[in-house]
């Protein structure tokens, strides 16, 4: 299968990458980070059969998003599952946070999802198949302290989801949000918190590629995953 991971070069994406490669899937990833990509991909070529492909864009920008797009239709490939991973976390309140802030945290967090998804959808509904994930987070569905246009952000991915899940029904093509608490990834780096507080990059990847390989009538609509001991205060 032809799987497609934007912000696939670290952190989540990678982890979803490796585990989907390991299936013997060919892989295309994007992001921000040419070197970072295309050590990633190098990485995993070298590990697995599958082939892992790459492509720099910076999703926040709607031309690249499309120019990602376009990159994937040229190869004439059957997209048939869709992971929008791609996204920033920009702390702040709303009554105090910098100007342009929501607009940033919109562009990367829902906008690229969107145009993405829109973009690769026609061949998927043609072909009555395919799954789209899109990577939410709990911020989507509690509001907490210094969240602020981050969290009103993901509240977007969350309805955009819930939506999208309604429309593609006739089509056979399936829709699932994905809900994480704290995960360990770079963002972390140098924040006081132990690793083992909170969850694992490969527990989201090994949620995400159980729930693609169920049967095709059964679709896995929500996945709200936290660590053990809750929610960071």
């Amino acid at each position: 299968m032809n799987i497609v991971i934007t912000g696939g070069s670290k952190g989540m994406g990678k982890a979803m990458a490796e585990k989907f490669a390991a299936a013997k899937n060919n892989i295309f990833i994007c992001s921000r980070n040419q070197q970072q990509l295309a050590e990633t991909a190098k990485e995993l070529n070298k590990k697995y059969e599958g082939r892992v492909e790459y492509f720099h864009a910076d999703l926040s920008k709607k031309n690249q998003v499309l120019g990602f797009a376009n990159w994937l239709t040229e190869k004439s490939l059957q997209t048939d599952i869709l992971i929008n991973n791609a996204g920033q976390f920009v702390p702040g309140s709303i009554y105090n946070e910098p100007e342009g802030n929501l607009d940033q945290m919109i562009g990367i967090n829902l906008y690229s999802a969107y145009h993405l998804t829109r973009a690769l959808l026609p061949q998927m509904i043609k072909n009555k198949s395919g799954h789209i994930f899109n990577i939410c987070s709990i911020a989507a569905l509690k509001a907490y302290d210094n969240g602020g246009s981050y969290s009103i952000s993901k509240y977007a991915l969350m309805g955009f989801s819930k939506n999208l899940r309604e429309e593609m029904k006739p089509f056979n093509i399936k829709v699932t949000a994905v809900y994480p608490g704290a995960v360990f990834t770079s963002s972390w780096e140098g924040a006081d918190i132990r690793p083992g507080r909170i969850m694992e990059a490969d527990d989201i990847a090994n949620l995400v590629f159980a729930a693609s390989v169920l049967s095709p009538q059964a679709c896995v609509e929500e996945l709200v995953v936290r660590p053990l001991l809750g929610d960071l205060p």
